[in-house]
């Protein structure tokens, strides 16, 4: 089967949610958070839950089990804590729940990320895998970040990533 065969396969619409990690923002301030969801609004898909929680694995872990309780959610966006500072720990939460690495999805987000801010790309841990019948996606918290990684690698394939876990 080829690429575009695969790509029509999967879902057209795919439930989604969205968790924001953030020491400083709430569902009223959160840009990251309303830019995932008018662009996966926009290209078809449903978002089902969108919480925003403190920037701790404790909080993060906690809100992706409250997302799994919904089993027709899919896939899992979250933005923010992928840096190297000291209070970044999404990398660490999600590191833990993460079955099935994508690799492919930090290395291309760098790739992508140093054409347009250079050297300092490399401080992104952006990450994503799946686990169990779901696709986890950790993206840098800024909006220019969350639009390259959803624009470029996020939208084109996430009915095609769904429907490889349903084959």
């Amino acid at each position: 089967m080829s690429l575009q065969q695969h790509r029509q396969s999967g879902p057209v619409s795919v439930v989604c949610g969205i968790l924001s990690a953030s020491d400083t923002r709430t569902l009223e301030n959160d840009e990251s958070g309303r830019l995932i969801r008018s662009l996966l609004e926009a290209a078809g898909h449903e978002v089902r839950f969108h919480r925003v929680v403190p920037d701790e694995p404790v909080a993060i872990q906690a809100a992706v089990a409250e997302a799994e309780a919904d089993p027709s959610l899919r896939v899992l966006v979250v933005s923010g804590g992928t840096g190297i500072a000291p209070r970044d720990g999404t990398y660490e939460a999600l590191e833990e729940l993460i079955e099935r690495p994508l690799p492919g999805f930090g290395e291309l987000f760098r790739m992508l990320s140093y054409r347009e801010i250079g050297a300092a790309a490399m401080l992104s841990r952006a990450v994503a895998g799946v686990r169990g019948s779901r696709v986890l996606f950790s993206l840098p918290g800024s909006p220019a970040a969350v639009r390259l990684a959803m624009e470029k690698l996020i939208l084109p394939e996430l009915g095609h990533l769904v429907g490889q876990l349903d084959a």
